[in-house]
């Protein structure tokens, strides 16, 4: 009697699974079901890898461009039978790092007390966890989940502002890029800019001072400046940062730390719709406005500068990164606004440097307006 068996066959698979991302550790195992004492013998492009011989697992510990290929291994023993069949060919498609993209269940501004979900989109989903940031980029931010949805249950004036997303996977964390930053917009109790600020723009200089005043309005008493910061969370003026006058809240000399969102509050819990300040150290700052611009209204954005002054007042103008405008008179008009207007903008001076990013926003011409209120950090 002769018996006649067939050869093992040796499986290549991949992990994770294909395809793996620039700078990601992939690891290739070669699989053969028979036997104890197999010696592995790989092969990229028909081609020996050397450094991967007589192993089971070949990790790539930092992927690249240059390992994209077709991987093949089989395997020998010194039992019966000695030699395995070679496995079928399996392809590695290394990939540019993901970038995911970050969405809103609201369109337009949120209510406060309503729910907001936010949603990060990444076509190569399997086996991520999901990382969100809100205000900065910065580990003490940070929330994880296990999918791409992350839902705020009740939206505050801390919940607005600016967030983003990234993706990561496997031991240790690959992680994606970050999306692009995307705006919460959150809508006061009140209709009208209650809270006036003087000078009125949304950035400012270190050391210079700042004016915030409540205009009363219906039938609600005692107004109050208030604020949040990342840093210091919701404070009054009267906790120390300001000096209170009446309902105005004065700042005589501003630094970094007052970076944060504003709003008036009376003593019933009415509020007005919030505004965002940005103090920057630096030497140029954007003269935005700090309310929402109306649709048909004209804008100027300005390009200003600590003292002194530069005598080349040339200067460019951005809107989400990209480059608008570049200006002689180190300014810019937009002569009829709409909501294709609305953005992140940015001017840049050749010689001083760059400004702290605003966020414009565009309402329409109505009666009743509502503000959106956004955080810049």
């Amino acid at each position: 009697m002769i018996t006649v068996t067939a050869r093992p066959k040796a499986t290549v698979t991949i992990h994770p699974a294909d395809p793996v991302f620039i700078g990601e550790t992939v690891t290739l195992t070669c699989d053969i079901g028979s036997g104890h004492h197999w010696q592995y013998d790989w092969f990229k492009d028909s081609n020996p890898l050397s450094e991967a011989q007589q192993r089971k697992e070949y990790t790539i510990s930092n992927v690249a461009v240059s390992h994209r290929g077709v991987y093949t291994c089989n395997g020998t023993q010194s039992t019966q039978p000695r030699y395995s069949e070679t496995s079928d060919a399996v392809t590695l498609t290394v990939s540019e790092k993901p970038k995911p993209e970050l969405t809103s269940s609201h369109k337009g501004a949120a209510l406060i007390g309503k729910p907001v979900v936010l949603y990060c989109k990444l076509d190569q989903s399997a086996g991520w966890r999901f990382y969100w940031f809100k205000h900065t980029q910065s580990p003490e931010t940070e929330t994880t989940t296990e999918t791409h949805s992350y839902t705020i249950s009740s939206v505050s004036v801390s919940e607005g502002g600016q967030y983003w997303c990234r993706a990561g996977r496997g031991t240790p964390v690959y992680y994606t890029h970050y999306s692009d930053a995307l705006w919460i917009n959150v809508t006061g109790t009140t209709r009208s800019d209650s809270l006036t600020v003087s000078p009125s723009r949304a950035q400012h200089f270190s050391a210079d001072s700042l004016s915030l005043s409540c205009e009363e309005q219906s039938n609600s008493t005692g107004w109050r400046v208030r604020r949040y910061t990342h840093s210091e969370k919701v404070s009054d003026c009267s906790s120390g940062w300001g000096s209170v006058t009446g309902s105005t809240c004065n700042i005589s000399s501003l630094s970094t730390s007052h970076t944060g969102v504003y709003w008036c509050e009376s003593e019933s819990g009415e509020s007005s719709n919030p505004v965002s300040i940005t103090v920057t150290n630096g030497a140029v700052i954007l003269d935005s406005p700090v309310h929402p611009v109306t649709e048909g209204d004209p804008l100027t954005l300005r390009c200003l500068y600590r003292d002194p002054k530069p005598s080349n007042l040339t200067a460019e103008f951005y809107k989400n990164g990209s480059l608008l405008q570049t200006q002689t008179t180190g300014e810019m008009t937009i002569r009829t606004v709409s909501k294709s207007d609305e953005g992140l903008y940015h001017c840049k001076h050749p010689e001083r440097g760059e400004s702290p990013q605003s966020w414009i926003s565009v309402r329409g011409d109505r009666v009743h307006r509502i503000t959106n209120f956004l955080y810049i950090i």
